[in-house]
């Protein structure tokens, strides 16, 4: 979603809502994560003495499978995120994003926010203890004979 800042830019004191939802067929390509639910966001863009911010949270549901048991769960997650915004930069700056034609894709900012965020391991339980190595019970529900002795 596309999202005009020209008000804001030239307006302090200006701010305007954020309210978007990605659905998960939206969300297909992103490999290695399986959204369960849509991705909501909400929060405002907004000029403070000529500073342009925008401040949103999402909140969403993944289908996981535990990297360590196999078992499939679904786990909520929520984060927020906040972004100075300008008009065009002079030099490479992460900090900042650029509102090329004074617009931005908040979709795209957000899905990048987010993947950032979710751990690169994925677990049904810190304390997972996984599949036994030689015959594959999960070690969470049962116990094997294998390794005793």
């Amino acid at each position: 979603m596309t999202i005009n800042l020209r008000k804001i830019f030239n307006l302090p004191g200006e701010s305007v809502p954020l309210d978007v939802s990605i659905d998960p067929s939206e969300l297909t390509d992103i490999q290695g994560y399986n959204f369960a639910s849509p991705v909501i966001i909400k929060g405002q863009a907004y000029n403070r003495a000529g500073i342009v911010k925008i401040k949103f949270a999402t909140e969403f549901t993944l289908n996981i499978i535990c990297d360590r048991c196999l078992k499939e769960f679904d786990r909520s997650y929520s984060y927020e995120f906040e972004h100075i915004v300008v008009k065009s930069l002079t030099t490479d700056n992460d900090e900042y994003i650029v509102a090329d034609n004074e617009s931005i894709d908040l979709k795209e900012i957000a899905i990048s926010d987010l993947l950032l965020q979710l751990p690169s391991k994925l677990l049904c339980d810190d304390n997972c203890k996984g599949l036994c190595m030689k015959c594959g019970c999960n070690l969470n529900e049962s116990q094997c004979d294998c390794f005793s002795s």
